[in-house]
């Protein structure tokens, strides 16, 4: 399992530069193997609304939530020591921080494009990367 971080989908969602390897991405992972945070969500939703796009929100959650796709996962407010721990360790924003405690509360990896995961313990795949280890595994 792995957690889908926020620039992820906003690369698919606003058609930029490397949509086609996230687009490949989603459509390669079995179901259930992706995780999403509600801070995800909710960043995707302010993000969408300021560009007045709210159709595509409504839209994305339809298709991202209507089958087994993909699981919501949250940071309950008892972590939140966990998440200030980890931007401490780590030099992390509060944003990527939450995405490491998920993915170390369910033992998930971390998709992203955001190279500060780097500097972690976890690290970071791309959506090409995290295939090819899904791939290889099957």
């Amino acid at each position: 399992m792995v957690i889908v971080d926020t620039n992820i989908w906003l690369e698919q969602l606003l058609g930029q530069a490397r949509a086609a390897e996230v687009g490949e991405f989603l459509a390669g992972m079995p179901p259930g193997s992706l995780l999403m945070t509600d801070f995800t969500l909710h960043s995707i939703g302010v993000i969408l609304t300021r560009l007045r796009r709210p159709e595509v929100l409504i839209q994305f959650v339809d298709d991202v939530f209507g089958g087994d796709a993909v699981e919501l996962v949250s940071v309950e407010p008892d972590s939140m020591a966990r998440v200030v721990e980890i931007i401490n360790q780590f030099r992390l924003d509060f944003d990527d921080a939450y995405q490491y405690v998920a993915a170390e509360q369910d033992n998930a990896g971390i998709v992203s494009f955001d190279a500060d995961f780097d500097r972690t313990d976890r690290g970071q795949l791309t959506p090409a990367q995290a295939l090819a280890q899904t791939r290889a595994a099957e």
